[in-house]
């Protein structure tokens, strides 16, 4: 049976899909319905999944996470498909969302305030936009040095926001932001993976109209999380189920 290894974060690991993927890490949020799975079902291939919620690329190529290793580790050269959906931690994507989406009295805690002022600061975000094309790069890179006979696609994330008008509870400001951050992730993964001979799946393109405020979302509203319920502003069910098909499309 051919290898295939996943690598990612929250928006690939599916935290609070049921069922839990078995052996995985509590902290990982990693669900047995994850696209990985999915995939992995569909085209017969032995799946190791390593994603990992709240991973970065430094953790993805470098850094232990919460006594998991490097996730690149997986990696032994004998796969024939990697997939990788990283980067919006390092830009502070979904954080910056959920900052956005608190009530206000919360917002202005002082335990929270400052984080919180640096994850809506515009200029703060561009900094960090800027430095993840370098990262996604060395992430892309690795991958194919560690399993060369591999497909390695790069996934996006899948669409949260509506792409103009309310997004409550998010002001108006806020959720352009938002629109803005996920607009120049997706852009620079995509870039990252051709200058890096990988392949990408727009996942982001695929969802536009499934956003979490739609009448048929592929990703959940901001909240607060529930117990045996997707993760508030990740993907539920039928996103991974869409992320599967496109994964599977492309194969």
């Amino acid at each position: 049976m051919s290898r295939y290894v996943a690598l990612g974060s929250s928006m690939a690991a599916g935290p609070g899909i049921r069922p839990r993927a078995a052996g995985a890490p509590l902290p990982a949020g990693r669900s047995a319905r994850n696209y990985a799975h999915l995939v992995a079902d569909r085209a017969k291939l032995d799946l190791v999944d390593v994603t990992y919620s709240g991973a970065t690329t430094a953790h993805v190529l470098a850094d232990h996470q919460r006594g998991a290793p490097p996730q690149i580790t997986a990696l032994d050269g004998s796969e024939t498909l990697v997939t990788v959906t990283i980067g919006g931690n390092d830009v502070g994507y979904v954080p910056l969302l959920m900052a956005a989406s608190l009530p206000r009295p919360i917002r202005r805690l002082p335990l929270l305030r400052n984080h919180i002022s640096e994850l809506l600061d515009r200029d703060e975000r561009d900094r960090a936009l800027g430095a993840v094309f370098d990262s996604l790069c060395a992430v892309g890179r690795a991958v194919r040095e560690r399993a060369p006979r591999a497909r390695v696609f790069f996934v996006d994330y899948l669409t949260i926001l509506p792409p103009d008008g309310a997004a409550g509870p998010l002001s108006d400001s806020d959720a352009e932001l938002g629109r803005h951050v996920a607009a120049t992730l997706e852009r620079t993964t995509a870039d990252a993976a051709a200058a890096s001979g990988c392949e990408i799946v727009r996942a982001g393109a695929g969802s536009r109209q499934h956003h979490a405020w739609s009448t048929e979302p592929w990703t959940v509203k901001p909240g607060v999380p529930l117990p045996g319920r997707p993760a508030p502003l990740h993907p539920n069910a039928a996103g991974m189920r869409a992320v599967a098909e496109l994964v599977a499309a492309q194969l």
